[in-house]
């Protein structure tokens, strides 16, 4: 092994980045698709009136934005704490 190269630093640095750079913008995708209404035509609606997505849908897509919220106010606290 390499004096010069972490491998316990440089694993940990990997995995972060892709859990916070590729999992975040994808878990925000997720949430955004919960909130489509499913089905083509909804019945009892005028023709280009929204409508609402399902509970379930509403749900997911706020776990979904809460986990969100929960990595970036721990990446705020992080590197406020080692400051």
């Amino acid at each position: 092994m390499n004096s010069w190269i972490n491998l316990n630093a440089l694993w940990k640095i990997v995995v972060i980045g892709l859990l916070m750079g590729a999992g975040l913008p994808a878990l925000f995708a997720v949430g955004l698709r919960a909130l489509v209404p499913r089905g083509g035509t909804v019945g009892g609606t005028e023709a280009g009136a929204a409508a609402s997505p399902a509970l379930l849908g509403k749900l997911i897509a706020g776990l979904c934005f809460a986990a969100i919220l929960a990595a970036m106010a721990w990446g705020i606290y992080s590197i406020v704490h080692n400051s």
